[in-house]
């Protein structure tokens, strides 16, 4: 789902890789589909998935080596360099996490920090010809969703115990034939929301891209290049925003 021609199809000239795809589809498309919604199971998201993570990993040891310099990482280089990009986006997204979790911002941003420079480059991903984005796909945005979903109640019970669980049962105990339902399914509504938008939002755009590439290749399509950008960085923020105001709200004390 959501997937186009990518330079990964080159592959499938090799009867090794032919055998590798019908494995997988086999071993692990078998338990993400059924006989009336077969999953359509390749392994090209997971490779670009496997591009996206090594170059988050590239850019956060060239931000890391740049903090061991003589000066200690203060002084910026004269040009701009990937080291430049990375600081620049550490800044501007802890400032972010900051303002929206206020004294928690540093017990959560290397969490904040990976899920946003991860699905921001997965994104963009798709802008390039001939890769594809995997978050344009529920096999990988389902996996992040419910990593937040299941963070979002460990940290949780670990700020709470399990006192945590008292506010899925309302202020009174008359309430909790009511509330219970309720906060359940809102809960468990939570990483389809996430995997749903993001996939919608991503595939809407990059289909539009494509097709504006596909009918006159050169200048028409600039426009929609940076109209995607825009969007593959509002749309990491959503995620993201709405992964520290699932976690903020699970760990906030109630004022007596």
């Amino acid at each position: 789902m959501g997937e186009h021609g990518t330079w990964f199809d080159y592959l499938n000239r090799f009867s090794w890789w032919r055998d590798v795809q019908h494995w997988a589809a086999d071993k692990l498309g078998r338990t993400s589909g059924t006989k009336m919604f077969p999953s359509g199971f390749t392994l090209t998201h997971v490779l670009i998935t496997l591009l996206v993570v090594i170059f988050v990993t590239w850019g956060a040891i060239a931000f890391y080596r740049g903090t061991k310099t003589a000066d200690l990482g203060v002084v910026p280089p004269r040009k701009l360099t990937f080291r430049n990009v990375f600081e620049l986006l550490a800044e501007s997204l802890y400032g972010f996490v900051e303002g929206a979790m206020g004294e928690s911002a540093r017990r959560f941003y290397p969490l904040i920090g990976a899920l946003f420079l991860f699905i921001l480059f997965a994104n963009m991903f798709a802008l390039l010809p001939g890769f594809s984005a995997p978050t344009d796909t529920l096999k990988t945005n389902v996996g992040i969703a419910l990593l937040v979903f299941l963070l979002t109640h460990i940290y949780g019970v670990k700020e709470h115990g399990l006192a945590y669980f008292k506010h899925f049962l309302g202020p009174v105990p008359v309430l909790i034939p009511l509330m219970l339902p309720i906060e359940l399914i809102s809960h468990l509504v939570r990483p389809v929301s996430l995997s749903l938008r993001l996939m919608g939002n991503m595939l809407a755009d990059h289909k539009v891209v494509m097709s504006f590439f596909a009918l006159v290749p050169l200048v028409v399509p600039l426009p929609f290049l940076l109209l995607g950008l825009l969007v593959c960085v509002i749309q990491a923020l959503v995620f993201t925003s709405l992964a520290m105001v699932y976690i903020g709200m699970a760990i906030e004390h109630e004022d007596h």
